[in-house]
């Protein structure tokens, strides 16, 4: 593992998200998302939304991932600090790269959002038929 210094930028905030190096560090690590989620005591679906950025770990659970993909918890969450090698050749991103993934992960972040917004509305409505205010 390099410091965050040497590999400037690599799976940085503007770079990448949550999912993104985590989905990296287990697969740098050759690990399937099932062995993952078996090691972390939780279900592969709930993996699978932490890599798509659907939904984030709690702290135990994401303190548990860094340990078991040996990255810090620092790289995982921001990208900064000890998480994986920069690779030889990989090119340096173009600005117009760049603008992509950070509007990619922009929708990332309102698609989730938007999400735990419906998930309120629905709760609200389903208590509201239940309480038999419809």
């Amino acid at each position: 593992m390099e410091d965050a210094d040497q590999n400037s930028g690599w799976y940085s905030e503007d770079e990448a998200t949550f999912g993104d190096r985590l989905a990296g560090a287990r697969e740098a690590e050759a690990m399937s998302q099932a062995e993952l989620a078996r090691r972390l005591g939780v279900k592969v679906a709930t993996l699978r939304n932490w890599e798509n950025d659907l939904s984030e770990p709690r702290a135990n659970k994401l303190n548990m991932a860094s340990g078991v993909l040996n990255v810090s918890l620092r790289w995982l969450l921001t990208g900064e600090g000890d998480g994986l090698n920069l690779p030889e050749d990989e090119p340096e991103h173009t600005p117009e790269i760049r603008d992509i993934l950070r509007e990619i992960r922009d929708l990332r972040t309102q698609m989730n959002s938007s999400a735990n917004r419906l998930a309120r509305l629905e709760k609200t409505l389903r208590k509201r038929f239940e309480g038999g205010q419809a």
